[in-house]
Formats: structure tokens, C-alpha cells, sequence
């Protein structure tokens, strides 16, 4: 797994550079409330644990997300990029 590092904004934010390489702050996340999980908003919180944003055990919590579900995004990211987290094309990258 790759790790990035954090790095500090000119407001004082803490950010990683996230998957479309904007910076991507805690503020910049999906909101906890997420329903509907876009390639985009998978890539961010992937981004954000492997940057040390958030933990790991953060984000399982503020999204209800399982580690097996958390973990097949970060699979599907290393694997295939981006487009590996496409629902329709899961079959394809199995």
C-alpha cells in the first residue's frame, strides 16, 4: 500500500492529495450520512485513511462501512485505479 504524507495548508488544514489531486482535507470528506457511494467518494476515503487523514477505524465508523467493504475498495484501487471501483465493471476485474 502506497502512504502518502500529510501536509498543512496556508489555513492550518491538515491535507493529503486526494484521488483526483486536489488537496483533500478532513473537510473535503463525504459526509457521514453518505448513501450513494460514487467511484469519486470511494477514492477520497481510501485517500484519506492511506494518508493518515483519518484511521482506518474513522472511517469504518463515520461511513458504517465493513473492513472487508473498505478493504475491496483499496484492492479494486491498487488493481485497476479509479475505474476498478465501478460497480458495473466488477465482474470484469474479478
Amino acid at each position: 500500500m502506497l502512504q502518502q504524507q500529510t501536509r498543512t495548508n496556508s489555513r492550518g488544514e491538515t491535507y493529503v492529495i486526494g484521488p483526483t489531486g486536489a488537496p483533500l482535507t478532513k473537510n473535503d470528506l463525504p459526509p457521514p450520512n453518505t448513501g450513494r457511494w460514487v467511484i469519486r467518494r470511494k477514492a477520497e476515503v481510501v485517500a484519506a485513511v492511506r494518508g493518515g487523514l483519518i484511521t482506518l477505524e474513522e472511517a469504518l465508523e463515520r461511513y458504517s462501512l465493513t473492513n472487508d467493504e473498505f478493504l475491496s475498495w483499496q484492492r479494486s484501487i491498487e488493481r485497476h485505479g479509479m475505474a476498478g471501483l465501478r460497480t458495473t465493471r466488477l465482474q470484469q476485474y474479478r
